[in-house]
C-alpha cells in the first residue's frame, strides 16, 4: 500500500464510523456516533448538520498523523440537493413515508424490474420515489438542484466538488439500468439523469479538502478525498479480498441494520430470474457488474424482538448461554413468523406472530436469531446461493445465527470475517485492491442438533399464515 494513513467514513443509517488505517492495511482507530433522524414540518429527514459537525471533529484527533486519503462510504437510498454550494434541504429519511397519493403516482411511472433490477420498495427506499415527491414538496429548489448521493454528498462536503458514482445509483434507486451501464428511461424521462452531478468511479479522487476543513481539523490541505462507494459494495469489496472468495461462485451476506446477500456468480444471472416481489434485486459493484441481491432488514427485526435495551445477541460474553437455549427453542418449538418489518424481505406481506413465546431472555434471544438464519436461508436461496457464503458485520459474532445457517446450508462452506473492519477495510482496496485482510476467514461449525424438524414447522407455519384472511 502507499505511503500515508487512510480515513475511512461511513455513514450508515443507523451508526456514522469513521476509522484511522496505517500504510500497511492496519486500524488504528475507530469513532463511533448514533445516528438519528429530525423532523422538519413533521417529515423525518437524515441529520446532515448533525453528522457534519460530528465528523469535523471526529477528523480533528487524526490531526497527527501522515493522513493522505479519506474514502466517504455510506447508505445507498440517500440523495442530496445542492444549490450554490449549499444544502438545498435536509435529505429525507428512507424511512419516511411517501404520502399515498404521490406514491402510487410515481409506481407508474417507474420501469420495469427486468430494466432496472430494482424492486418496488416502501417508503423512500426507492430514491426515485423520494425525487418524484421531493419535485412536489420542494419544486423551485428541486428545479435548480444540483442531485448527488448520500455518500457523495460527503466527498462534496470535504472538497466542494460534486459527483455521482454508480453503486450508489444502482442500489434499488429505479435510477440505473444494470445492463445497460447507464441511468434507466425513466430517470432520462423524467429529466433526473441530466441533474445529478457528474459520473465518476468510486477509486477516483475528486479533490483536496477545502480550506475551513483544514483550519478546522489540522488535517493538510493535500489530503485527497476519493468519490467513494455503497456500504454493502464496499463489504463486497473486503470480502474478494479473500482467496476463498476472491472471483469464485460465492455470496456475501453483509449483516447490520440491513442483511443484504450479494452474489458473485461464476456465470451471469438474468434479472427477469429473481422474483422482484421477495426484495430480491441487482446491484452494481465498483467496475459496473451486475450483482444478483436479496435482503431484509434483520437487525432492525432482532432489536425489536429483543428491545434495545437488553441484552445483544452478539455480544460475546452471552454466546454461551445462547447456544445452551437452543435446544429448548428447538424442543417446545419457539417460533418466530415473518415479518416484522413489513415491506421487506422475503416475505413483505406477511404479519408477525410467536408461537410458544418464551419467558426466559435468552431463550427468546436464540429464537430471535434461529428467525434470522431461517430468512437469511430464504433469501439465499431465492438468488442461487451456493459454494461458498461470507459473513461480515455485527452479526458475524452471533454465534447461533451463523451457527444455525451453516447447518441449513450444509452444501455451503459458511465463513465468518471479522466483524469490525469489513466495510472500511474494503473501502481501502479501492486504493490498493491487492491489500489481503489480516487474519483468514473463520469456517462455521454447524449447531450439534437436528434442526430440519424446526425449519419444517417454521415453513409450514409461514405457508399456513398467508393463508389465513387478514384483518
Amino acid at each position: 500500500m502507499r505511503a500515508g494513513s487512510t480515513i475511512v467514513i461511513d455513514l450508515g443509517k443507523t451508526l456514522s464510523k469513521v476509522s484511522l488505517w496505517d500504510a500497511d492495511g492496519h486500524m488504528l482507530d475507530r469513532q463511533v456516533r448514533p445516528n438519528a433522524p429530525v423532523e422538519v414540518n413533521g417529515i423525518r429527514r437524515l441529520d446532515a448538520p448533525g453528522i457534519g459537525e460530528w465528523l469535523i471533529e471526529s477528523l480533528g484527533h487524526y490531526a497527527g498523523h501522515p493522513v493522505t486519503r479519506i474514502v466517504p462510504v455510506g447508505h445507498g437510498a440517500g440523495v442530496v440537493a445542492l444549490i450554490d454550494e449549499a444544502l438545498a434541504f435536509l435529505p429525507l429519511d428512507y424511512e419516511q413515508d411517501v404520502p399515498p397519493a404521490y406514491f402510487a403516482a410515481y409506481r407508474r411511472e417507474r420501469d420495469p424490474f427486468a430494466i432496472t433490477g430494482s424492486p418496488a420498495l416502501p417508503d423512500g427506499l426507492n430514491i426515485g420515489s423520494q425525487l418524484w415527491w421531493l419535485e412536489r414538496l420542494e419544486p423551485d429548489a428541486m428545479a435548480r438542484a444540483t442531485l448527488l448521493p448520500w455518500a457523495q454528498y460527503w466527498a462534496w462536503f470535504l472538497t466542494g466538488t460534486a459527483v455521482s458514482e454508480v453503486t450508489s445509483l444502482g442500489c434499488h434507486s429505479d435510477l440505473w439500468a444494470p445492463q445497460e451501464g447507464d441511468f434507466s428511461l425513466m430517470a432520462k424521462r423524467l429529466g433526473w439523469a441530466e441533474r445529478f452531478a457528474p459520473l465518476v468511479g468510486a477509486g477516483d479522487v475528486v479533490g483536496t479538502l477545502r480550506e475551513e476543513i483544514t483550519e478546522r481539523t489540522g488535517l493538510s490541505a493535500q489530503v485527497r478525498v476519493l468519490a467513494g462507494l455503497h456500504d454493502s459494495n464496499a463489504a463486497l469489496l473486503a470480502a474478494r479480498g479473500f482467496s476463498e472468495i476472491a472471483d469464485n461462485e460465492a455470496t456475501v451476506l453483509s449483516t447490520g441494520t440491513w442483511f443484504v446477500a450479494m452474489r458473485l456468480p461464476a456465470t451471469p444471472v438474468a434479472t427477469a430470474d429473481l422474483p422482484e416481489a421477495r426484495d430480491c434485486l441487482v446491484n452494481v459493484d465498483v467496475v459496473g457488474r451486475p450483482v444478483p441481491s436479496a435482503r431484509f432488514m434483520g437487525g432492525r427485526e432482532i432489536e425489536t424482538l429483543i428491545e434495545r435495551d437488553t441484552r445483544r445477541v452478539d455480544i460475546k460474553p452471552d454466546q454461551p448461554a445462547l447456544l445452551a437455549a437452543v435446544p429448548q427453542v428447538l424442543a417446545h418449538p419457539r417460533v418466530i413468523l415473518p415479518t416484522l418489518a413489513r415491506g421487506f424481505g422475503p416475505f413483505p406481506d406477511s404479519t408477525f406472530e410467536w408461537i410458544n413465546r418464551p419467558t426466559s431472555w435468552d431463550e427468546r434471544r436464540a429464537a430471535a436469531s434461529l428467525y434470522a438464519a431461517l430468512v437469511a436461508d430464504t433469501a439465499l436461496d431465492l438468488i442461487g446461493s451456493s459454494g461458498r457464503l461470507i459473513i461480515e458485520g455485527r452479526f458475524a459474532e452471533a454465534e447461533v445465527f451463523v451457527r444455525a445457517l451453516a447447518t441449513l446450508r450444509p452444501d455451503t462452506a459458511v465463513f465468518t470475517a471479522n466483524a469490525h473492519n469489513d466495510v472500511s477495510f474494503g473501502a481501502l482496496r479501492l486504493i490498493e485492491p491487492r491489500l489481503a485482510p489480516s487474519g483468514e476467514l473463520v469456517r462455521v461449525e454447524p449447531l450439534p442438533h437436528d434442526i430440519a424438524p424446526y425449519r419444517a414447522r417454521w415453513h409450514a407455519e409461514v405457508a399456513a399464515a398467508a393463508k389465513r384472511p387478514t384483518a
